[in-house]
């Protein structure tokens, strides 16, 4: 049963990070988990309010997760904010980061920010991202339904298998695999070998075309809650994201997280 004991939650105040810390707080409470909340503070710039530069609006996200009971640690940290949220992840023992992304809908393929892009490549540890969080996405739903996970034939697919069942069993809900290629012959015994190796009995769907587009036409096709993925493989540098992975992001119709 995958365990989440501590998520890691950068917050700049703005819009999107409220409305994702209603994820936040669903997520932290389901698994019963710790919120570190970081504010990670920048040099002020010549316009910067000095309220703003001081990180003086805590209380107003603090009380999503205190009104419901979620344990709260609160950090201010000062430079550069990808660099410092790695930092405070790897010394903390994070069990998963959350973070949305910028941009909507054409522009939201094009840009997921600078921070999250940084993040996503430099940590190791897992990390959830979510669409323009101010207007594309509902409130969440506390039942988690339908969990979709995309996977290639890397070694590094069985502990994304391994994530994605672990985290749809907590909430019993379906889970179901996608693995995009040409070669379906080739890919369903390997398909099983990863099963097999992950421990998980998870449904597979083998699709043809350009990975992004289907991955984010069959999230939608069922209706995902949660979409899955890999961002790094055996022999890589721990975190590094690939080039379709960005594009899996980008086009999601549903938070993604990257193991």
């Amino acid at each position: 049963m995958l365990r989440l004991g501590r998520i890691l939650f950068p917050t700049d105040f703005s819009d999107r990070t409220r409305h994702a810390a209603l994820y936040v707080e669903a997520m932290a409470s389901h698994f019963k988990a710790e919120v570190i909340l970081l504010h990670v503070v920048q040099p002020p710039t010549y316009n910067t309010p000095l309220e703003d530069a001081l990180g003086s609006r805590w209380e107003s996200f603090d009380k999503i997760f205190t009104e419901r009971g979620v344990p709260l640690k609160r950090l201010t940290e000062h430079g550069e904010p990808a660099g410092r949220i790695v930092e405070c992840a790897r010394a903390n023992s994070v069990d998963l980061i959350m973070m949305p992304t910028h941009g909507l809908g054409v522009y939201r393929r094009l840009i997921i920010g600078s921070n999250t892009a940084k993040v996503l490549h430099d940590t190791e540890r897992p990390v959830w991202t979510g669409v323009h969080m101010e207007s594309a996405l509902p409130p969440p739903r506390a039942d988690v339904q339908r969990v979709l996970c995309a996977v290639d034939l890397k070694p590094h697919s069985a502990q994304v298998l391994q994530w994605a069942s672990g985290f749809a069993r907590s909430y019993g809900a379906s889970a179901t695999a996608v693995h995009v290629t040409a070669n379906s012959v080739r890919a369903r015994p390997a398909l099983d070998g990863l099963r097999q190796t992950a421990g998980c009995d998870i449904a597979v769907r083998i699709e043809a075309g350009n990975p992004a587009k289907v991955v984010a036409h069959v999230a939608k096709e069922m209706a995902a809650d949660l979409l899955v993925i890999g961002r790094s493989s055996l022999g890589e540098v721990p975190g590094r994201l690939e080039i379709t992975a960005y594009s899996i992001i980008r086009r999601s119709p549903c938070p993604v997280v990257s193991v």
